[in-house]
């Protein structure tokens, strides 16, 4: 099989054993040779510290890493200070975000939008930054159509982004007729699909209700009818993504990012299977 470029998402951990977990997943995915790891940022900057620590511990092994920024709840000016600290370390990657509103607050911020976000970042910073920006092959759960959603995407990526990752799914021919249709507005980017390993069937269920995410019933019911079983979810996830990734891999995909949730073992059988 041809070299497919990976890349893998963290979560900044918010313990010692959280961050002596994720390094020995790093450690596990780093012969994989990704072509680089992103690192996601809490909710209206509740994280942003951790994002920052736990990027500069990912570069100590080599590894670009890009920071998950979100604008909504934001000033510039706070943006304008995250992406200095980010550019005086070196940091050239970022992941930029809508995001969600903390439950409380009230204020969207000066900027509304993940494609004024990236207006105002090449505004500020020109070409400083690689910019990744979200795709919604189901289209986002918040958006009025998929029509909408879809010029959305395209908005953003005109904004100046160089590439964008999708959200999950599990419908293949879900992601090739989105990309058809982006092309059709212009969209000349690399579109990474992004996987989700399936590991945990509640877990899966919970983050696809609130991501917007379909999970297929088919597999739903799979998964529903092995109850406690770990083994034979676990068994049956790594086949059911596999099977995904090698029909991606095969229509020649710019690439795979994998939503780790700071775990190794899934990911790795996954590329370990397509040969990668």
């Amino acid at each position: 099989m041809n070299p497919i470029e990976l890349s893998f998402e963290f979560f900044p951990p918010k313990t010692q054993e959280g961050l002596d977990k994720l390094r020995a997943t790093r450690a596990q995915l780093l012969p994989l040779k990704p072509k680089f790891v992103s690192v996601t940022f809490g909710a209206g900057g509740s994280t942003q510290q951790g994002t920052l620590d736990t990027v500069l511990d990912m570069s100590k092994d080599g590894l670009e890493a890009a920071p998950h920024l979100s604008c909504i709840g934001s000033s510039k000016e706070s943006l304008r200070a995250i992406l200095n600290e980010y550019r005086s370390h070196g940091i050239r990657h970022i992941v930029a975000l809508r995001g969600d509103l903390p439950s409380g607050m009230g204020e969207v911020g000066e900027l509304r939008y993940a494609s004024e976000l990236v207006s105002f970042i090449r505004a500020e910073f020109g070409d400083w930054f690689r910019i990744e920006v979200a795709a919604y092959p189901e289209y986002h759960p918040q958006s009025r159509s998929p029509r909408h959603d879809l010029e959305n995407f395209a908005r953003k990526v005109k904004a100046g982004a160089n590439s964008a990752i999708t959200q999950y799914f599990f419908n293949a021919d879900a992601y090739f007729r989105f990309v058809d249709e982006a092309r059709k507005l212009g969209v000349d980017v690399p579109i990474v699909p992004g996987i989700m390993p399936i590991t945990n069937y509640s877990q899966l269920m919970r983050f696809s209700e609130m991501c917007g995410a379909e999970v297929p019933r088919w597999i739903a019911k799979r998964l529903e009818s092995f109850g406690d079983d770990r083994d034979a979810i676990r068994a049956f996830g790594l086949d059911v993504v596999t099977d995904l990734c090698r029909r991606l891999v095969d229509a020649k995909v710019p690439g795979l990012h994998f939503y780790t949730l700071n775990g190794a073992a899934a990911s790795k059988a996954i590329c370990e299977r397509l040969g990668v």
